[in-house]
């Protein structure tokens, strides 16, 4: 009897088998409830950072009572500047170390209301040290920086953890510091890169804010909450900042040719008017891969890998740092001849679904992919349209008037649940 007993301990082939197979089974339904916790909890982790600029986005607003400038910075005059470097105002798209340009995003100003005030101190306070590789100059940086390009300068590449989103793998060259933060230039997309102010081509000097025509095209198209090199203040949002958006998510470039993250080379389009009259021309060109409808297809040319979404958090030019109302969350880019250039810039995010948007009153909102976004191919409103006059409600439904600061439209949805 003890000998049967003996016999009878542990356990048989079959049974260690069965236990295997439900070990790997309990462990399959397990996996993807973790990674949804996980993901979970970095969609509030990124929420909870769009809180914290919405914050210093108001605290910037008590201070100095308007919003931080998109596109503002400094400029070299003729024989002030050094060789090389002289009139810096006059080309916003070369790569000077003597001034910015007026090449700095809201979010440069942003940063001592956003516990990054060693940033700001480095950009405002320049020294001879300060370079990526720690180098030292014979003359400091100047005071706000060089242009936003500029790799050797260390606040460019500065990683600041308030504008990432723990969903967002990119990291490394060819970009500098990314955000994943982006601020909104309405729904029309005609003059997001360049605002009121015109540039000099001529002669080295400071940005001329009286050109007419300009100043025109601009009041027409630019209707969102942050105009470029414009200032603007919260008196400004006629619709009321709980119904209007300040800022959006956006997905940094991974390299993988992603349409929502990178733009198609379209010619000499310089600024694309025919995306201004059809959102969707880029699609309706056949240069989405029809079997992966979120990337471009094979063969299709795209701008210059440093000129990816994201890529830049102190350039305001839009594919780095600013988002349209045009094409729902998620939608493809489509822009003209470089990513520099304007174009449409949707709001994106590594979130499923859609993206976190920031309203003007400081409120968090997720918004889908499906928001109702009017006519996708409706010509933009600009100057001298005549079908979306200057003034007229977004052609872009819920979404567009969500972007617009004084359309006079009625928002009749509950955004905050």
């Amino acid at each position: 009897m003890n000998k049967n007993k003996s016999e009878r301990l542990g356990f048989t082939l079959v049974e260690l088998l069965v236990v295997i197979a439900i070990i790997g089974i309990l462990v399959g339904l397990l996996l993807p409830a973790v990674q949804a916790a996980r993901e979970a909890a970095r969609r509030m982790s990124c929420s909870n950072n769009f809180k914290q600029i919405g914050l210093a986005m108001h605290n910037y607003h008590s201070a100095y009572k308007q919003l931080p400038i998109h596109g503002v910075g400094t400029d070299t005059l003729g024989g002030a500047a050094p060789a090389g470097n002289r009139g810096a105002s006059t080309n916003w798209w070369g790569n000077w170390g003597a001034a910015n340009s007026w090449r700095l995003s809201a979010l440069v100003g942003l940063t001592p209301f956003m516990e990054q005030q060693a940033v700001w101190e480095q950009i405002s306070n320049p020294n001879l040290t300060n370079a990526i590789d720690g180098s030292q100059y014979t003359t400091p940086w100047p005071p706000m920086g060089p242009v936003p390009s500029q790799i050797r300068y260390l606040p460019w590449v500065t990683e600041i953890p308030t504008l990432r989103c723990p969903s967002d793998p990119g990291q490394g060259l060819p970009s500098l510091g990314r955000t994943n933060y982006a601020v909104c230039l309405g729904d029309s997309m005609w003059w997001s890169v360049r605002g009121p102010g015109h540039l000099n081509w001529q002669t080295p000097g400071i940005m001329n804010f009286g050109n007419t025509d300009w100043n025109r095209q601009s009041r027409a198209a630019d209707r969102g909450v942050f105009v470029p090199h414009k200032e603007a203040k919260f008196r400004d949002i006629l619709d009321g900042l709980a119904n209007t958006i300040a800022m959006g998510e956006i997905a940094t470039d991974l390299g993988d040719r992603d349409n929502r993250t990178s733009s198609t080379r379209n010619g000499s389009q310089n600024p694309p008017a025919s995306v201004r009259d059809n959102p969707k021309w880029c699609a309706d060109q056949g240069q989405i891969d029809p079997e992966r409808p979120q990337f471009w297809a094979n063969g299709v040319p795209l701008d210059g890998a440093a000129a990816r979404r994201g890529y830049r958090w102190a350039d305001f030019r839009p594919y780095a740092s600013g988002f349209h109302t045009i094409l729902p969350p998620n939608g493809e880019i489509c822009s003209g001849n470089n990513a520099g250039q304007t174009g449409v810039w949707s709001a994106s995010s590594r979130h499923q679904g859609g993206a976190h948007i920031l309203m003007a009153d400081g409120a968090v909102v997720f918004m889908t992919d499906s928001v109702e976004a009017g006519d996708n191919r409706a010509s933009m409103v600009w100057l001298n349209n005549t079908v979306n006059r200057p003034g007229s409600e977004s052609p872009y439904g819920l979404w567009g008037a969500l972007g617009t600061r004084a359309s006079k439209e009625t928002i009749e949805e509950q955004l905050n649940q």
